[in-house]
């Protein structure tokens, strides 16, 4: 359970990083800055309410919140990979796509976790 727990807390983190990454790199009006910190705190805060479903599905060890949990962050990963090819296209990119990296590994790796240490009622 600690195992799950602390892989969806490290996506969580790196999807944070990102943002702040994604802010100092700020290449239009429409985007998110740093300049605008009331509007990056609801990115962060929004990025951390998205995350708390998984996190806290990951302390439960039933067969059907494990399938909603593996559901729910199945959409992190579609997120963070739709983030790679973006990292390619604006000014210093890799640092984002890099990240995306990081978060899809943590997140794919969790996915993995909640295979393997499934309970043995199953």
């Amino acid at each position: 359970m600690l195992r799950k727990v602390l892989l969806v807390f490290l996506t969580m983190c790196s999807a944070v990083a990102l943002l702040f990454i994604a802010s100092k790199n700020a290449v239009g009006d429409h985007v998110i800055s740093l300049e605008e910190p009331v509007a990056f705190r609801i990115s962060v805060i929004m990025t951390i309410v998205l995350f708390l479903p998984p996190l806290i599905l990951s302390f439960f060890n039933h067969p059907l919140i494990n399938i909603i949990n593996v559901v729910y962050q199945s959409f992190i990963v579609l997120t963070f990979i739709g983030l790679m090819p973006i990292g390619f296209m604006i000014q210093n990119g890799m640092t984002t796509t890099l990240f995306s990296f990081i978060g899809m590994t943590l997140s794919v790796f969790s996915i993995w976790s909640i295979y393997k240490y499934r309970s043995p009622r199953t």
